[in-house]
């Protein structure tokens, strides 16, 4: 074997001496020095390095157990047998292997030879040819030129064209032409297969982009900076961004690596670690902590949280902090915060080549069947200067897609994201009044709460709305002067006539990375290369620092330009903020055509918008209960799942005049198999079902298949079956006679005599139990709402309905209760925890203080009804409490089943066998046994009647 490495690797090859530990250590090192003479390999001294410090073993040996997914009781034999497998230092390694003086001294002579410089990679980009005959370039200049007379049918204005002309000549002088030949055929293939796409990001800020239709912002109606997206000075790669269905976009990656051949293309790699939930469940595991105990320390700290779980969370727990396993498992959790957990892929960074890709980093196939990826990251790429290809998935791209098929198909509206009518006032009111459940981008509580503020009535308004509530400007104080001076309590001012024509649209405000830029080279002196730099070190997926390295230049550049040095230091303290998140002003000008579209989805079509979003779960900030509910606030009919009326997905069913009604998708039926929804669906065509057992033999569908439907109360519409009486229904199915009933047959007369069971009354489910059964199976209900049943236990504590807020003044003590909705600690808010909460009258908004959150965590992060006690806030429509008291309701929450009155059988359809139901509960008729009495319990029969299920049947 060692003669053929020599071969194989001569001059490059060395036999690597390292320690065991184990008996003949030194004997087994001098023969495998003997034999690498003999075949003329050189030796090295190696420490098969693990880890770099010695007390790191622990967290090496916990790693080893995740890897082999068992405990440290369990690793047994497959730990390290030794404990010195990390960096020692060069007296150590003397030390161990002084008798081997060349082999150590090898060491250096490798690190010599290892030597390489990124330049060396020669990366070439897949010459497209679009035309035949064609450059590249030229097939890009006469596709875009037609493009724009496509866009403007009545001329292209002069300032678009001025723009293609320039942005073409940069084009051309980068050697760029053949990406964006690339991207344009891959929206081209997306839309002949009709799949909704947008580019967004800085490609929003070219004209070029825009003809050919990768973009949607008009550049006659913008003023953006092409430099953002592709400068001369810094020679660096433009990157596109495009959306794509999130359901179907998997059909575009398909064609691009079969386009591009599978050595050609691939995805860029993305690092994924360790965050603080995910450590301490992988430390807890290895080290042997039962489940419930590691979800409760889990359950301590937010997703985000930099700290890990502490000795106090523990203890407020009520665990044992002098157990050395908990102890550890704290501990090595908070050290394996940030540390790499595995490799994973990129949302859908492609990197395509001209040369075999694999010539220049390895390709391994993904997680995900008919993908691969490569062992560089996003970061990676962007430092080599590759270009890549983005072909990113947006759920709100497939409910948009979803929604404009719903309007072409019930109401013969043909829309798209480009023909949505703009600047409409009613629509705006809308968006002013912070009505944005499930909108795009602003129906987060924090938007909603800055909805009323900016009072948006342009789409400059909404691309505004958009980008202030980010870290940035956050952190770097732009919010609150933005909005005095947009509200007329202080007054703009520009120092310089520059200053006005950079910030003028922003009032004096810098919010955009765009604008951040040329602050610094019209007011501070920066070339355009400098610029760029800052706008890098701006970005949230930085690699190259922060932007303090350049204070001392902007500030000194204004000062010599006539600024004052409090003015520059106030500047830069605002661009300072970019350094957590800076939106670019692109990047906000695309999402706001998205949340404008969908805003007016919402406002128009309703119903659309509703079946729309459901339709294209899981996505967006709302679960499908909330989305249900704030349909019907807005007079939308939902109806329930019904298995002679749903179809898989959610749909429309019409109504008085125009309107129409939701409803809801088999999708809906939590474990419900879409195969099994398609059967049933296929067997129903225009003959509804009649009962349980002809759905069953027509639609062929198992009886799990069945109870999920029963669950779900899906019987319950045209069958008028309740949810226990489907699923005793569904027991009675059964392919052939059950032996013990079959020995029981009586003959008579020489006939067979079926045995006839007899029939049984159920209890009803109360409404409160109905109402459980539905957000169990269903994740919505159409009933009362959970809190409903609760009002008057409530009442008694002097807990008082959300809606009350509307007529609380200012600074009053209130008392809510209410179902806790949404959870939210911004890493920006420095610690302060808001909590959306829902009663039957409506929302309220909480402010959890630090301190506050410190002494009732237990209760903020796990309660799921909450109950507090607050100080009323307002500002403006906005209002909030802020929690001085919380108290944990959920055990009240779990008397739920209990409440409520019985609800209603559904009967009046003739013969109770054929619907499945059964006689009226009041009958007091005699009473006897059921033959199936153990099953009779646990469905809470309350009585049976001498009345058979079925008829009976006198066969030969």
């Amino acid at each position: 074997m060692i003669g053929r490495f020599a071969k194989l690797f001569a001059g490059r090859g060395y036999l690597a001496l390292t320690l065991r530990r184990r008996p003949g250590d030194q004997l087994r090192l001098h023969n495998l020095s003997n034999l690498a003479a003999r075949h003329a390999v050189p030796t090295v001294i190696t420490g098969d390095v693990l880890y770099h410090h010695p007390h790191r073993r622990v967290l090496q040996e916990v790693m080893t157990c995740t890897r082999h997914r068992c405990t440290i009781d369990e690793l047994g034999a497959r730990r390290e047998l030794y404990a010195d497998r990390y960096l020692m230092p060069a007296a150590e390694m003397h030390r161990l292997y002084g008798r081997y003086p060349q082999a150590l001294a090898r060491t250096l002579e490798i690190a010599e030879r290892c030597r390489f410089s990124l330049d060396e990679l020669k990366y070439q980009y897949p010459q497209e040819v679009s035309i035949a005959g064609q450059t590249p370039q030229a097939a890009l200049e006469q596709m875009s030129w037609e493009a724009a007379k496509a866009r403007y049918p009545e001329g292209v204005p002069d300032k678009v064209a001025r723009l293609l002309r320039h942005e073409l000549g940069l084009i051309a002088e980068l050697g760029y032409a053949p990406y964006f030949l690339t991207v344009n055929s891959i929206v081209r293939f997306a839309r002949s297969r009709d799949i909704l796409c947008q580019g967004r990001g800085s490609a929003a800020n070219s004209a070029v982009c825009y003809v050919l239709g990768i973009t949607s912002i008009d550049p006659e109606r913008s003023d953006l900076l092409f430099e953002r997206f592709i400068s001369q000075e810094r020679k660096e790669p433009p990157d596109i961004d495009v959306d794509f269905e999130h359901e179907r976009r998997e059909i575009v990656m398909q064609w691009v690596f079969d386009t591009y051949g599978r050595d050609h293309s691939a995805l860029c790699s993305t690092v994924i670690r360790y965050r603080a939930k995910g450590a301490i469940k992988d430390v807890g595991k290895a080290l042997g902590l039962s489940e419930d105990l590691i979800k409760a320390l889990s359950s301590q700290v937010w997703g985000w949280s930099e700290e890990g779980v502490q000795e106090r969370h523990a203890e407020e727990l009520n665990l044992n902090l002098s157990d050395r396993r908990l102890r550890l498992a704290l501990d090595l959790a908070r050290e394996l915060i940030g540390t790499p957990r595995h490799l994973s892929q990129h949302p859908g960074g492609f990197v395509l080549t001209h040369d075999r890709l694999d010539e220049l980093v390895p390709i391994e196939p993904a997680a995900m069947a008919d993908r691969q990826v490569i062992e560089w990251d996003k970061d990676d790429i962007d430092a080599l200067k590759f270009m890549k290809v983005d072909c990113l998935a947006l759920g709100m791209l497939t409910a948009m897609k979803r929604g404009f098929d719903f309007l072409e198909q019930h109401k013969g509206i043909r829309m798209d994201l480009a023909s949505i009518p703009p600047e409409d006032p009613r629509t705006y009111a809308m968006i002013r009044a912070a009505d944005t459940l499930g909108a795009f981008q602003i129906e987060s509580r924090a938007q909603m709460a800055m909805l009323p503020h900016i009072k948006p009535r342009t789409f400059y308004d909404l691309v505004i709305e958009v980008a202030i509530v980010r870290p940035g400007p956050i952190q770097g104080d732009m919010v609150h002067p933005y909005l005095r001076r947009r509200a007329g309590k202080e007054k703009v001012e520009y120092p310089k006539p520059e200053l006005e024509k950079v910030l003028g649209k922003t009032l004096g405000v810098p919010l955009f990375q765009e604008q951040a830029m040329r602050v610094a080279i019209e007011c501070a002196g920066f070339t355009a290369s400098e610029a760029d730099q800052l706008r890098r070190a701006m970005a949230t997926f930085k690699f190259t620092g922060g932007v303090s390295k350049f204070k001392e230049k902007l500030v000194s550049g204004m000062v010599e330009r006539g600024y004052t040095a409090e003015f520059a230091e106030k500047t830069f303290g605002q661009l300072e903020g970019f350094g957590s998140y800076g939106f670019p002003e692109s990047h906000a000008a695309s999402f706001a055509l998205i949340a404008y579209a969908s805003c007016w989805l919402k406002c128009w079509h309703p119903e659309v918008f509703c079946a729309s979003l459901l339709n294209s779960q899981p996505m967006g900030f709302y679960a499908p209960a909330q989305i249900v509910a704030d349909a019907r606030a807005h007079r939308v009919e939902v109806r329930p799942v019904c298995v002679n009326a749903s179809r898989w997905d959610c749909t429309l069913e019409p109504t008085t005049g125009d309107r129409f009604a939701v409803r809801l998708g088999m999708r809906m039926v939590r474990g419900l198999k879409e195969t099994d929804a398609a059967r049933i669906i296929a067997a129903r065509a225009d003959e509804p079902f009649m009962s349980v057992e002809e759905l069953w033999r027509r639609a062929g569908v198992g009886s799990g298949a069945l109870n999920r439907l029963a669950e779900a109360d899906a019987f319950r519409g045209a069958m008028r079956i309740a949810r226990r009486e489907a699923l005793w229904a569904i027991k009675a199915l059964r392919d052939e006679q059950l032996p013990l009933f079959a020995a029981a047959d009586t003959r008579e007369n020489g006939f067979v005599q079926e045995i006839v069971e007899q029939a049984v009354a159920l209890r009803p489910m109360s409404e409160g139990r109905e109402v459980v059964e539905d957000y169990g199976h269903v994740g919505v209900t159409l009933r009362q709402h959970p809190v409903s049943f609760l009002r008057e236990e409530l009442q008694r504590q002097k807990m008082v309905p959300c809606s009350t807020l509307d007529t609380t003044k200012e600074g009053r003590y209130i008392w809510l209760a209410g179902l806790v909705l949404v959870r939210q600690r911004p890493g920006s808010a420095k610690g302060v925890m808001f909590i959306t909460i829902e009663d039957e009258s409506g929302i309220a908004n909480l402010i959890i203080w630090p301190r506050m959150f410190e002494q009732n965590r237990r209760i903020v992060m796990g309660a799921r009804m909450l109950g507090l006690y607050g100080q009323v806030q307002r500002e403006g429509e906005v209002v909030h409490v802020i929690a001085k008291k919380l108290v944990d309701l959920s055990p009240l929450l779990g008397s739920l089943g209990q409440r409520g009155e019985a609800f209603p059988l559904p009967y009046g359809r003739g013969d109770g066998a054929r619907s499945g139901g059964g006689p009226d509960p009041r009958d007091s008729s005699a009473r006897q046994p059921a033959a199936r009495d153990i099953l009779v319990r646990d469905l809470h029969i309350d009585h049976v009647r001498e009345r058979p299920l079925v008829k009976s049947r006198n066969f030969q």
